[in-house]
């Protein structure tokens, strides 16, 4: 018997600072300090289908890992959390290779804007998706039912994420405008490297808002070599 299918309509893109994966927050909320907008495909750009969604602050993107989509499953994968190199059950995980390739994130609603061309757009923060990511539907957070504060993490729950400690020269930072430089400082300080990587001679490239960030890991301590046009 043939797998049943659905169809989604994608109903906006959202446009973050990540050109590819590396270094996107492994997840939502991680670096509230970055910035990104979600502009509707233009059948969904009436303003009354956002009517009362400025009373919320959080909102679920419901999304498409577009460069993750691929015809074949594992029953398998190999959480970033536990190294890399240990298999769990792709249900307990939020790998994006999964037989549909679908994500799910709570993000701040920083605004609403009307803009003259794309209609309302969505101002948010803290997003882990990539430049040009389709969502699919946006539903607003509730936190008397979404959240649950008392809930167990399975096997993430031993495995704190040790946060490195950056260091930025000042003349590189100066080379990043202003307005991204804390989201930048954040997303380094979750080390984007994979994590069967500890190499501490290579040097590792980070696209981010256009320019290349290059830097290296030793130890706990990330340092950055250059900043480069992209």
């Amino acid at each position: 018997m043939a797998s049943e299918t659905a169809q989604m309509k994608i109903i906006a893109h959202i446009h973050t600072d990540f050109a590819d994966k590396f270094g996107v927050p492994r997840q939502a909320g991680l670096v509230e300090e970055l910035r990104a907008t979600i502009v509707f495909e233009p059948e969904y750009r009436n303003p009354d289908a956002l009517r009362g969604l400025e009373g919320f602050s959080y909102v679920w993107l419901i999304w498409q890992f577009s460069k993750a989509v691929r015809d074949t499953w594992s029953p398998t994968v190999r959480p970033p959390r536990l190294g890399g190199n240990t298999r769990m059950g792709v249900f307990a995980t939020r790998s994006p290779y999964r037989p549909n390739a679908i994500g799910l994130s709570s993000v701040r609603l920083e605004g609403i804007r009307m803009d003259a061309k794309l209609g309302p757009v969505l101002e948010v923060s803290g997003a882990d998706l990539m430049d040009g990511t389709p969502i699919f539907d946006i539903k607003p957070y509730l936190a008397y039912t979404d959240s649950h504060p008392e809930a167990t993490g399975g096997f993430t729950a031993p495995n704190t994420w040790q946060c490195l400690q950056v260091q930025f020269p000042p003349e590189l930072l100066e080379q990043v405008p202003e307005e991204r430089r804390a989201a930048l400082i954040g997303v380094l300080e979750q080390d984007p490297r994979p994590s069967y990587q500890k190499d501490s001679s290579r040097v590792y490239g980070l696209t981010f808002g256009g320019q290349n960030i290059r830097f290296t890991v030793q130890d706990s301590v990330l340092s950055v070599q250059a900043v480069e046009r992209g």
